[in-house]
């Protein structure tokens, strides 16, 4: 396994998880952030001041590097030019310079989205970032695709399973729709075993690997409600939004943030994802190449509040 990674998005929710394992594990880490501690976390960690505009930034990050893993990006936006901006031009500039330090190995953390760029800003800027290193030979890039990632320090699901625990379930998409989870602990797994895996021969550089729960079919809005109204030993009711409902409140949501320039969660793009009707994935490729199974099913997470609530 390298002995030194590069990391962007070291503060952010997968980040700050990968951050501490990777530490654990005795790794030196080269980490990104706009803002450097006053002072240092721990001596396996060198914060690297600056952003994925900062081209300069990017060479001090990579430079010396084993494996460089790509975490940081935009998840809201109130327009295009801002997901384009830091998914697609960040990641360039953090690719070339890893091409021009010579970094061995590139992990690009997409989303599942991806796999459905009509979808929304954030879907179409997460398939441009994977087509941008999808032809490179040097250095070898691996394309996790997560779906829906929960767990401590989550702030976007974390209040659907606080409603949920509570007795109640927004529906955002149709009650035959399919969707999928994964826990952080789970993804930062994956990432070991990526990190462990030699290049030589390669099966597990590339992908994408779509990566989740292992749950059997995906998740309905219906079963969902029952695992959590098994963990709290009482109802779960649930709540149908309406499509038309929910495409109203996305729009004022927008508008609103637009006019306070903020960045929207909820969007028209993001309500189509909401609907979209099979988020459902595989983990079998991943699996064969390098043994990694997750371990956390969302029944096991509700059931320990530490697993799924904020910080």
């Amino acid at each position: 396994m390298a002995t030194s990674v590069a990391l962007t998005g070291a503060t952010g929710f997968i980040g700050r998880r990968l951050l501490a394992r990777l530490v654990s594990d005795g790794v030196q880490v080269h980490a990104l952030t706009r803002r450097v501690p006053a002072e240092p976390e721990d001596p396996h960690i060198r914060w690297v001041s600056g952003s994925l505009d900062d081209t300069t930034a990017l060479e001090r990050l990579v430079a010396g590097a084993g494996a460089v893993i790509h975490c940081a990006g935009a998840v809201r936006g109130a327009n295009d030019a801002t997901f384009r901006r830091i998914n697609v031009d960040g990641s360039r500039r953090l690719f070339e310079a890893t091409q021009r330090q010579g970094c061995a190995r590139l992990l690009l953390m997409s989303s599942l989205a991806a796999r459905h760029p009509e979808l929304s800003w954030y879907a179409a800027s997460k398939r441009q970032a994977e087509q941008q290193v999808a032809s490179a030979a040097r250095p070898a890039v691996t394309v996790f695709r997560p779906t829906a990632v929960y767990g401590p320090g989550d702030r976007e699901l974390q209040p659907l399973f606080e409603m949920l625990m509570r007795g109640w379930l927004p529906m955002t998409g149709p009650r035959e729709a399919r969707l999928s989870f994964l826990h952080v602990d789970d993804l930062v797994a994956a990432v070991m075993a990526w990190l462990r895996h030699s290049p030589a021969g390669a099966p597990a550089d590339g992908g994408p690997f779509e990566l989740h729960d292992g749950y059997p079919g995906g998740y309905t809005w219906p079963r969902i409600a029952a695992i959590g109204a098994a963990v709290r030993g009482a109802p779960v009711r649930r709540l149908p939004i309406p499509a038309g409902l929910l495409h109203g409140m996305a729009l004022v949501n927008l508008m609103l943030a637009r006019g306070l320039h903020r960045s929207p969660m909820l969007t028209p793009g993001k309500a189509r994802e909401l609907r979209h009707h099979d988020w459902t994935c595989h983990n079998d490729a991943f699996t064969r190449a390098t043994g990694w199974a997750p371990q956390i099913t969302l029944e096991q997470a509700l059931g320990d509040r530490r697993q799924w609530a904020v910080d």
